[in-house]
């Protein structure tokens, strides 16, 4: 819990530090290459003290060291720290085997992340229903089929027959997610609209962009490396 305190300050000073538009800048001009304090006043037309300034918050902050050039030895370069911009970056799910994606029915929208979740990863996913269909939904099946997914039409399952112990269950709908206070629980929850209840083709591709953004966000969290 220490660990975790700790790494959220260090997170909010970040944060801070780059809350600043000039402070922003700064850090853009840095990204690709390394900049004197003069440089960047110059580039960015900005006084001298006010640069002075801006690099010791972000100095401070860990986003940016100083060191002294081997040419000219009274000048300065300013060097951006990447490492400290990727502790921004969407926090490690650790200890992830399996995701299961569980909805009410498992005809829609947890049968779209799973596909989604296998098609963009290439790892172990499963889904299931708290009160399965006895299939798919044709229209889920026919997104599934302008998307290029993989998705069985006849393969919904209850989440008593498939969740593991180790597995990161995420509820895909409201229901799901109120129902499932037993051992079965979710870690996360995504409330996505049930494009079941409008039944047009519109609603099911607005399901698949958002369940697709989503899975995009959570894969570098729980992929090995932290990217896809």
């Amino acid at each position: 819990m220490n660990a975790e305190l700790s790494s959220l300050v260090v997170r909010a000073r970040i944060h801070a530090a780059l809350g600043d538009p000039a402070r922003l800048a700064i850090v853009d001009a840095l990204t690709l290459g390394d900049a004197s304090p003069g440089e960047i006043g110059h580039t960015l037309d900005m006084a001298t003290n006010l640069v002075a300034h801006h690099v010791n918050v972000l100095a401070d902050a860990g986003l940016v060291t100083k060191g002294r050039s081997e040419g000219d030895r009274r000048r300065t370069y300013l060097r951006l720290r990447p490492e400290t911009l990727a502790a921004l970056a969407t926090p490690r799910l650790a200890g992830v085997s399996r995701v299961v994606f569980v909805c009410t029915h498992n005809s829609a929208r947890s049968q779209l992340a799973a596909a989604l979740w296998k098609q963009r990863t290439h790892s172990e996913v499963a889904s299931a229903g708290t009160r399965p269909a006895d299939r798919v939904h044709p229209r889920a099946v026919a997104v599934a089929h302008r998307h290029h997914l993989d998705l069985d039409p006849a393969g919904t399952a209850h989440v008593n027959d498939v969740v593991r112990r180790d597995d990161l269950v995420i509820a895909v709908c409201d229901n799901a997610h109120e129902e499932l206070t037993g051992p079965v629980r979710p870690r996360l929850h995504w409330s996505v609209p049930d494009p079941v209840r409008v039944d047009t083709d519109a609603a099911f591709e607005a399901a698949y962009a958002d369940l697709a953004d989503r899975v995009d966000r959570l894969a570098p969290a729980v992929l090995p490396g932290g990217s896809r």
